[in-house]
């Protein structure tokens, strides 16, 4: 009776290649530092250095061998989603009914795009250019919402203490926002996402 090993070799014989000899171990625990370190994983990253939007390998990735990434997460546990509206990917852990700390994360993040969505539509300006990166927030918009009290009430409910700044720290290790200068931010297509979520509840509700 052949054994386990044998059904290994057998699996890697010529003409039965599988996704396991197609996919590199770096880019294996490549996309998993990014699930672990609480990231979405976007279809384009910014581009500090050429200071564009650039195609994100690792979206690639995980589109090109989706089935393969459900099944190896589904045995770590978790699930593997894939949100095509907003062309990300995200982690949620099999026990994310019951997970506090996937409840906390996801009411931050709601709280910080529920105060820029607010003080954006607010200006009189159209959500959309959230989403460009030559406009997003700028250094004058910082100033207005780190001043106003109302928002930053809303960032402590949030437990951000530190204001504005650490919030959108936040939002950008997440991939939620990119940074592209100092005082100049803009939401990725998962931020957007998220964004137009809370948007279509408040009109409902």
């Amino acid at each position: 009776m052949p054994d386990f090993s044998d059904a290994l070799d057998a699996s890697r014989t010529p003409g039965n290649t599988s996704d396991f000899d197609r996919i590199l171990p770096t880019q294996s625990a490549a996309v998993y530092r990014e699930f672990q370190a609480g990231r979405v994983i976007v279809r384009e990253v910014w581009d500090g250095n050429g200071a564009e939007l650039r195609p994100n390998p690792l979206y690639n990735l995980l589109y090109n061998h989706l089935s393969h990434f459900r099944t190896l997460y589904e045995h770590l546990g978790s699930e593997l989603v894939f949100n095509e509206t907003g062309a990300f990917f995200f982690l949620k852990e099999s026990s994310d009914e019951d997970n506090e700390e996937h409840d906390e994360n996801a009411f931050r993040v709601q709280v910080v795009l529920l105060v820029i969505g607010r003080y954006f539509a607010r200006s009189g300006r159209d959500l959309d250019y959230l989403a460009r990166p030559e406009a997003g927030l700028n250094e004058q918009d910082l100033a207005v919402l780190g001043g106003d009290e109302e928002y930053q009430e809303m960032l402590r409910a949030a437990r951000f203490e530190k204001g504005l700044s650490e919030a959108l720290d936040y939002l950008e290790k997440r991939h939620v926002v990119f940074r592209t200068g100092p005082d100049r931010y803009f939401l990725s297509s998962a931020g957007m996402y998220f964004l137009s979520v809370l948007v279509q509840e408040y009109e409902q509700g």
